[in-house]
């Protein structure tokens, strides 16, 4: 018997989808049921963001229209707000949202039953059963978190703040979800946290099992042989590619030879003032040194434009290493004067014109960049695992060199392959990031 009908929001990045599937699963297991209709839940769960100013305003928002309704009315169903706003704003948010009925931050999402008992007057005789494994995956791809929090605080960066102390899984932990999402049909696992190369560095030394990323990658690898399963990494740092990851990465069938490395920024001036190490050479070097180890592979960056004290030399240098380095995706965004930061007490702040101008002058080049990295492929045999069929009845996908949800995707024709499928495609045409293509020795049916 259910004891309630739950709805499910999630604002933000995968490492949020990760923990909302944790908490949908731990209250499926408790007796409470998922309805896909907000209007017909008894309580929303809205899992917030809050890396940025314009994500916590959007959660706010959120939160306001669900507490509304589409009448203007105010909803029946209670609200719960998880995630990074509670975490950062916690002790101001009761008095600014009545509205909400509870507030979860990041740190106490696997008590999420207990909270919803609470606020849905459920009595129980007994603790409902928690699951050893605390997913609910749909699809082919899974995000896999490996740690949380961070110990960099860029000056910049509000998470530190919001998700504590930098902490790594136990990797038994870690390779038993990716066996178990691998044998319930994921054909993708996805290694995200805040700084994934630096994984482990807070475990005990001398206890058994790997010790850093490159030995767990291993260990997941070895798990997932069996199976056709690719393994992807993000959020790399510079600092964490060690000469034993990158040869792990080069070596290893499993792990795609796609690397994600947020540079930020290439100036070291800047980069000192955003409290990050290196400098254009070091990174020269590092890209030169990835490239030869794994001629092949596909790179990912960030780049954070108008930095405070940024001048229009600084932005030209990245402009022009991001030429040079010839990224196959970028992410620019503009710099956000986030409160509790230390950025954000720096002096020469930029006015919000110059730092847009310049953010559109680095998302121009890195759309220039990918839509040629893109066209290249035209012509060419790669895997692509199909993720579904959108509402037309066309096969959609994503090649071993476009990460989910961030790289664009692969159009196929219909009845030539099937959803969850790892097919070899013969790229045809290209329009910006997204390509078109047929399976290789298969007739649509």
């Amino acid at each position: 018997m259910s004891l309630a009908r739950l709805h499910y929001i999630t604002l933000g990045c995968a490492k949020n989808e990760v923990d909302t599937d944790r908490m949908r699963s731990l209250l499926t297991a408790a007796g409470y049921d998922e309805t896909p209709d907000v209007g017909a839940a008894d309580a929303v769960l809205i899992n917030t963001c809050s890396f940025l100013a314009s994500a916590t305003s959007e959660s706010i928002e959120m939160t306001l229209e669900i507490a509304q309704g589409q009448a203007g009315e105010l909803r029946s169903s209670k609200i719960i707000m998880c995630g990074c706003v509670p975490s950062r704003y916690g002790a101001d948010l009761p008095s600014e949202l009545p509205e909400v009925a509870a507030f979860v931050r990041t740190d106490e999402e696997d008590g999420i039953v207990s909270v919803l008992d609470q606020v849905l007057d459920v009595k129980r005789t007994a603790p409902g059963h928690i699951p050893a494994v605390k997913r609910t995956v749909e699809g082919s791809v899974a995000y896999l978190k490996i740690s949380d929090g961070c110990d960099r605080y860029c000056s910049f960066c509000a998470i530190p703040y919001i998700r504590g102390r930098y902490h790594s899984r136990a990797a038994a932990d870690i390779v038993a979800e990716a066996s178990e999402l691998v044998a319930g049909g994921v054909r993708e696992l996805v290694l995200i946290g805040q700084d994934t190369g630096v994984w482990g560095q807070d475990l005990d030394p001398h206890a058994p099992g790997p010790h850093d990323l490159a030995g767990l990658l291993r260990a997941v690898a070895a798990c997932v042989r069996p199976h056709k399963v690719w393994i992807r990494v993000l959020y790399l740092q510079p600092e964490g590619m060690s000469e034993d990851l990158i040869h792990t990465i080069r070596d290893t069938p499993e792990i795609l030879p796609y690397i994600d490395i947020p540079v930020q920024h290439v100036n070291e001036t800047i980069l000192r003032r955003m409290r990050r190490q290196g400098s254009r050479a070091e990174l020269d070097q590092l890209f030169a040194h990835l490239r030869h180890e794994i001629p092949h592979m596909v790179i990912r960056t960030t780049y954070l434009s108008g930095f405070p004290g940024e001048t229009e030399a600084d932005a030209e240098e990245m402009l022009s290493f991001m030429a040079d380095t010839g990224f196959d995706y970028t992410s620019v965004f503009a710099y956000s004067q986030e409160e509790g930061t230390r950025a954000a007490a720096l002096p020469d702040q930029l006015d919000e014109a110059t730092k847009l101008e310049r953010a559109q002058a680095g998302m121009d080049l890195a759309e220039e960049l990918g839509f040629a990295s893109t066209a290249a492929r035209v012509g060419t045999v790669a895997d692509v695992l199909v993720d579904g069929i959108d509402e037309d009845g066309e096969l959609i996908g994503h090649a071993w060199f476009q990460a989910p949800d961030s790289d664009g995707a692969v159009h196929l024709h219909p009845g030539s392959a099937r959803p969850g499928e790892i097919v070899p495609v013969l790229f045809t045409d290209s329009f910006c990031y997204e390509l078109i293509g047929m399976v290789e020795g298969r007739e649509a049916s």
